[in-house]
């Protein structure tokens, strides 16, 4: 068997510096080595056309490498100063937004010709949806506490305990927050510190990642745009649980924040794995309530600290509005019919839909449990008639009820980032609707999905994209399929 030819420039693990001259869709910058030997193309996630960075290589091919940023060396013309903390989870924050929006159409356009074969893509584009809020969007943020931080001055890791992220590209590495980063609540940012110097007080170790050992492991914090309410979850493993007094903390987060403070859960997490919420763990109620109450077009959705629940609620608004509108489109073909709502979550958009349409009826399907639970409740809380929701594998849910075959004429799809496995889409295409609202927080598996829509006769009647994460390079999309 011939051994495979090896690329000559660069080798995994080795680090980089490289300029980034061009901006492919998922935010990864594009560099070139380029030599005797022919053009060399790197990807570095996370950055932008004129930096120069430095960058780990994770993925080295014949003709490309894939990297992981490290650090930018020198900052790119188009950049402007921002007055936030950078965080690794705002990697275009110095960026003008109107350029944000230029890269992530481009790019995201460019995946439907590619993946996708639809050539004429800008024909059907109907609109670039902007967030209504630039800054300050989040409404849910988890803080990590680290035993091993960094110091700028030796350029290398030090012992500190440490509360904010993790540093770009060392997963075992903390770096503080100092101040707001421009992206969640500016009160609780601007006062992380305070319980971060508590939480050093009690000389109880933070996580140490590398030995997987220490006793503070997670802040996480869930806000309410309706009500500007708090809920909060402090994550510890039970080694050293005895000296931490749970009340007293609780005590002080009301003293930060008054009477925004919800409440206060406590999550014990003594697994090794890097998640806040342990498969074996418990979560107990210290203070206060262990839910907050969000609105979205009118309605009310009950969150716990577990609920899936859109992380940008103004936005979220303007995406169902956009689907809505398309299902909406021809009222007719939604008036006193059946329409399917699959990979439906907590079952927003089927309520938003049942809430607007006449004698129509929801099927709702996902395969979480405890979300189809939640849109259970929501529906009930909203008074929603009309609407029925199954905890089931959406493939196997079409497969059990062949009796849906002809009687859907409109199909909401909403999967996870993954997009619909091949079968699973061709179960739906079985059922024959006229016309499917496709969304998607991954428009690359979107992209690869059309085709097969395509070549059973569907074709795309519209797409907008929804900007729910400035700074970032996510995009939602929303595409019309009709037959």
């Amino acid at each position: 068997m011939p051994r495979r030819e090896r690329n000559k420039f660069v080798k995994r693990g080795q680090i980089i510096e490289i300029l980034i001259e061009d901006y492919a869709f998922g935010g990864k910058g594009i560099g070139r080595i380029r030599s005797e030997l022919g053009e060399f193309v790197i990807f570095v996630p996370n950055t932008l056309p004129g930096q120069l960075v430095k960058a780990r290589v994770t993925k080295s091919q014949k003709k490309y490498a894939e990297c992981k940023l490290i650090e930018v060396l020198k900052a790119s013309e188009d950049e402007v100063i921002s007055p936030y903390q950078e965080i690794p989870g705002a990697p275009y924050i110095k960026l003008p937004v109107e350029k944000q929006h230029e890269y992530k159409y481009t790019s995201t356009i460019d995946l439907f010709k590619k993946i996708g074969k639809v050539a004429n893509i800008e024909e059907q584009f109907d609109e670039f949806v902007t967030s209504p809020n630039l800054f300050h969007y989040r409404n849910k943020m988890e803080y990590s506490f680290s035993a091993i931080g960094y110091s700028h001055e030796q350029n290398s890791d030090v012992d500190e305990f440490t509360l904010g992220f993790k540093r770009r590209g060392v997963w075992w590495m903390g770096v503080n927050l100092e101040k707001d980063s421009g992206l969640f609540d500016k009160d609780i940012e601007d006062n992380l510190k305070q319980i971060r110097t508590y939480c050093e007080a009690t000389r109880l170790a933070p996580w140490h990642g590398p030995r997987k050992e220490g006793f503070f492991r997670y802040f996480v914090v869930r806000k309410s745009y309706k009500t500007n309410e708090l809920l909060f979850n402090l994550v510890t493993t039970s080694n050293g649980l005895k000296n931490f007094d749970l009340n007293a903390f609780a005590k002080l987060l009301v003293e930060l924040f008054g009477d925004r403070v919800a409440g206060l859960l406590h999550t014990i997490n003594d697994e090794t794995g890097d998640r806040t919420i342990a498969t074996s763990g418990s979560i107990n109620l210290v203070y206060g309530r262990d839910k907050i109450v969000e609105e979205l077009l009118g309605l009310n959705f009950e969150i716990s600290m577990k609920s899936f629940f859109q992380t940008n609620p103004k936005s979220a608004e303007k995406l169902y509005s956009k689907v809505i509108e398309y299902a909406l489109e021809n009222k007719e073909a939604i008036d006193n019919t059946i329409v399917m709502d699959l990979f439906c979550g907590t079952g927003t958009i089927g309520q938003i839909l049942a809430s607007k349409s006449t004698n129509t009826k929801i099927v709702g399907v996902d395969i979480v449990a405890s979300a189809v639970e939640d849109a259970k409740k929501n529906a009930k809380r909203n008074n929603i008639e009309g609407v029925e929701f199954y905890a089931a594998d959406v493939g196997k849910f079409l497969q059990e009820h062949p009796q849906y075959t002809n009687k859907i004429r409109t199909i909401i799809l909403d999967p996870a980032r993954a997009g619909i496995a091949p079968k699973t889409l061709k179960k739906i295409i079985n059922l024959n609707a006229d016309r499917m609202v496709y969304v998607s927080c991954n428009p690359a598996t979107q992209a690869r999905d059309t085709e097969q829509l395509v070549e059973a006769g569907y074709h795309i009647k519209k797409i907008s994209l929804v900007d729910q994460f400035p700074h970032t390079a996510h995009i939602e999309t929303v595409v019309l399929f009709e037959k």
